[in-house]
């Protein structure tokens, strides 16, 4: 008879519970992935809402990011952040992190929907490859009714925000960096 030692069942019982947390993260980040999306679709839906014009660079830019939820607060120093989709002529390709640091005259903590839209798959490119950043005289445009009629694109992309609560005394995306991943 053949002794069995006690280490080969140790392994088996080791890989099994790896594969079972992995399946649990796996499981935690696809709903998180997916909470995510749905948190977008609602933020584009909003941004429509308030300013029906939008509408047509959704439907016509090469590519658009959606940071539905960013937080930003500071005294002095201040930092905003936001996890967001980031969609190629209309279909999910990826997910974004944006980060934002700034120095300056500002108090008070806001939360703001954030898009960006792309006019060229170049310049889509240059955001996958995390090399845009915005300049401390980057600008958006507060999205209110009629507010997307007459604004054009900078550099190849175009910023929206829209405020969803509190209030801040400054509010710049200037500073801000992206990091890009794909599903």
């Amino acid at each position: 008879m053949k002794k069995v030692g006690i280490f080969p069942a140790f392994r088996l019982v080791m890989v099994l519970v790896a594969l079972t947390v992995v399946s649990n993260v796996s499981a935690q980040t696809n709903r998180k992935d997916k909470r995510l999306v749905e948190d977008s679709d609602e933020a584009r839906a909003e941004f429509i809402r308030v300013d029906g014009l939008i509408k047509n660079l959704f439907d016509n830019s090469y590519g658009y990011v959606i940071f539905p939820n960013v937080g930003k607060g500071g005294i002095g120093i201040g930092g905003a952040a936001g996890n967001g989709i980031v969609y190629e002529q209309g279909r999910i390709i990826g997910k974004a992190k944006l980060t934002q640091v700034s120095i300056g005259f500002q108090f008070g903590g806001q939360a703001y929907r954030e898009v960006i839209f792309f006019e060229s798959a170049a310049d889509l490119d240059r955001f996958k490859e995390d090399n845009l950043e915005f300049s401390a005289q980057a600008s958006a445009v507060a999205v209110t009714a009629g507010a997307s009629a007459n604004v054009k694109y900078a550099n190849g992309v175009m910023i929206f925000t829209q405020q969803k609560g509190g209030l801040m005394y400054e509010a710049s995306v200037g500073g801000q960096k992206f990091d890009y991943t794909s599903f």
